[in-house]
C-alpha cells in the first residue's frame, strides 16, 4: 500500500499545530531548530500512520 498521500496529509496536520508546539517548547526553555524538526516530523507521521491503520482496522471489524 502506498502511504504517500496519507503522509502528505499527516504533514499538513502536523504543520497546523507546529506553532503551538513551538510555543510550548519555548515556554519550557527548549530550543528547537530546523535541524531538529525534520526527524521529529518523520516520527510524528509514523505515529499518525499507525493510528490511522489502527482506526481503519477497528472500523473494519
Amino acid at each position: 500500500m502506498n502511504n504517500e498521500p496519507k503522509t502528505l496529509e499527516f504533514m499538513q496536520i502536523a504543520m497546523k499545530y507546529l506553532p503551538e508546539a513551538k510555543a510550548k517548547l519555548d515556554e519550557a526553555g527548549i530550543e528547537i531548530t530546523a535541524d531538529h524538526l525534520q526527524p521529529m516530523m518523520e516520527l510524528l507521521t509514523k505515529v499518525m500512520n499507525d493510528a490511522y491503520e489502527l482506526g481503519k482496522n477497528e472500523a473494519g471489524k
